[in-house]
């Protein structure tokens, strides 16, 4: 596989990885950074948790939108899929359980986050994906197999998002479903593509009862 996002800086905040009792991986969306996404770690009130965040080479993912066919966005997409594979793997080396590992995601990095969690079902803390959906053609075929056991799950987005058409988020919310994960969507009317209050202290709650 191409490495194409393998050498770019993580970045860290909260608790040291072997003292945290738990981690969310964050991931930026187009255009912004892995700075940009950690600094929302500061909005959630908890200090047992460490926060990464990777970084994009070029601060994009995958160069097409997210609906485009799979193979458009090859081979930045397998390299950004691995780069959080290989994040989970480094906690769970670190002694934290995949169920108390969050992965959270805006925008580009929304559609990641769904994506991945839909390729790689298990047991997770918590899977956030902030105004985003799956990626692929609207006709390209989902993963059907494995479970998410449980994992809650929230998705949320604006239903005017110019970038995140709402059947999209509509589909990801079902086939997530579908796999096993306890879905949370919420469509927020006139919203911006931003991330709101709301969205904050669902993740907020999700920390609280994970980080124990």
């Amino acid at each position: 596989m191409n490495k194409l996002h393998q050498d770019q800086p993580i970045l860290t905040t909260g608790a040291p990885l072997p003292q945290a009792r738990a981690a969310m991986i964050m991931i930026h969306g187009r255009g912004a950074s892995a700075e940009d996404i950690l600094a929302l770690a500061h909005e959630f009130d908890m200090d047992d948790v460490a926060y990464l965040a990777p970084q994009a080479a070029n601060n994009t993912w995958y160069p097409y939108r997210f609906i485009e066919p799979i193979e458009r966005n090859e081979p930045w997409l397998s390299s950004a899929l691995q780069v959080i594979d290989d994040l989970i793997k480094r906690g769970v080396a670190s002694g934290i359980p995949a169920e108390h590992l969050v992965l959270l995601g805006f925008s580009q990095g929304a559609c990641l986050t769904l994506e991945y969690a839909a390729r790689h079902p298990q047991r997770y803390g918590g899977i956030i994906g902030l105004s985003g959906g799956l990626i692929g053609a609207d006709d390209a075929p989902h993963h059907t197999t494995g479970s998410l056991a449980g994992t809650p799950i929230f998705i949320g987005c604006s239903d005017v998002d110019f970038h995140i058409p709402l059947d999209r988020v509509h589909k990801a919310a079902q086939i997530l479903g579908q796999l096993g994960g306890v879905v949370t969507e919420r469509i927020y009317p006139g919203m911006d593509h931003t991330i709101n209050q709301d969205e904050v202290d669902f993740v907020n709650g999700l920390l609280q009862e994970i980080a124990v």
